[in-house]
């Protein structure tokens, strides 16, 4: 069973916990983005700007069940809205998981959201530039690019 599996948690609400939680750990600066294909929340710590991109499903993937029983139109959107209730309770999670362990000493704020942490002139996280480059350097065997000085020991 997926997190927060049936939560009735709209994604508003989790939104203003986020923002929240984030204003509790310091953030000066908060925003979020939707569209149907997903969601973006960016926020500011100290002079990092972080952004989390959160993908959703197109409601075509709910005309069957799992089973692949035919929904009806009202059927799959409900199933599409309560997909979308979880991952934003699951990103609610994500995000005050990450802060907490950084509160706490056991991560730094920089080791903990680095993938997210947008690169100054780019508008690219450094996951999204990053990734792709780290793949490549995976399957040829070595290092290129930012990965250049990357040492796995």
């Amino acid at each position: 069973m997926a997190y927060a599996e049936g939560t009735s948690v709209a994604p508003e609400r989790s939104r203003a916990e986020i923002e929240a939680t984030l204003k509790r750990y310091g953030a000066s600066h908060f925003g979020y983005m939707s569209s149907p294909e997903g969601a973006m929340v960016g926020f500011q710590v100290n002079k990092y700007q972080v952004r989390f991109s959160v993908p959703m499903p197109a409601l075509a993937e709910f005309k069957r069940t799992d089973k692949g029983r035919t929904r009806t139109d009202i059927q799959a959107r409900e199933a599409l809205d309560k997909e979308e209730r979880r991952r934003w309770r699951a990103l609610a999670l994500c995000v005050k998981a990450k802060l907490e362990a950084v509160d706490s000493g056991i991560t730094t704020f920089e080791q903990e959201f680095m993938a997210h942490i947008v690169i100054p002139g780019s508008g690219a996280t450094v996951g999204e530039s990053l990734l792709p480059r780290l793949a490549k350097a995976i399957e040829e065997g070595k290092p290129s690019g930012l990965l250049l000085d990357w040492n796995p020991k």
